[in-house]
């Protein structure tokens, strides 16, 4: 257990420095959608160049293990890492949504999964809905969105709490897809949805 800990804990911490892609997107970029999704697509065909290098080459693969195994989930051995995932959504928000719902999407990725998870491990003692989640991870991924999304959504609340709630749910939803992916995609869907009605 104490491991396991320790391994989500330095999971997460690499978790939340995946903030440089919403925050470089918004504030090096300028939110231009074309120079963001074209270095995302950059660092996933990267990333699918080491996946499918340490699929097929049992070296690469064990130099690899050396290195990240400590924080691979178990399901990451034979599958690609969140990183890979977390890269894939991140180019789709940019590519699909309007640049401050991408933005807070990718961003609630990064927030809301990592308090999620810390919470979760270390203080979750509920489970509810016969779910593996914690109600106290889901309500700290819940506070902890909805208040980034206040920051930059304060005069549309509405839209930070809606984006807030889908994340939560997105997070707690045990459907066979990876957290990097539903997580900032539903929210963006919902919060895209959402912003026809809220201007």
């Amino acid at each position: 257990m104490a491991l396991f800990k320790l391994s989500e804990t330095i999971r997460k911490s690499i978790h939340l420095s995946s903030l440089v892609i919403p925050f470089g997107y918004k504030y090096v970029l300028g939110n231009r959608k074309t120079l963001g999704f074209i270095l995302l697509l950059l660092a996933l065909t990267v990333s699918l160049v080491i996946e499918f290098s340490r699929f097929r080459q049992k070296s690469f693969r064990k130099n690899f293990m050396r290195l990240f195994a400590l924080i691979l989930r178990k399901h990451e051995w034979k599958d690609f890492t969140g990183a890979t995932y977390l890269i894939f959504s991140s180019m789709l928000c940019i590519a699909f949504f309007d640049p401050l719902i991408a933005f807070c999407s990718i961003a609630f990725l990064s927030i809301g999964d990592t308090a999620a998870a810390m919470v979760g491990i270390n203080m979750g003692k509920r489970k509810f809905l016969g779910l593996s989640k914690s109600l106290e991870g889901s309500l700290a991924c819940f506070v902890t969105t909805f208040s980034f999304g206040l920051i930059f959504f304060w005069d549309r609340p509405a839209m930070a709490l809606f984006g807030a709630l889908a994340a939560t749910v997105a997070e707690v939803w045990e459907i066979p897809v990876d957290d990097n992916v539903k997580i900032p995609l539903i929210s963006g869907l919902v919060m895209s949805l959402l912003s026809v009605f809220i201007k």
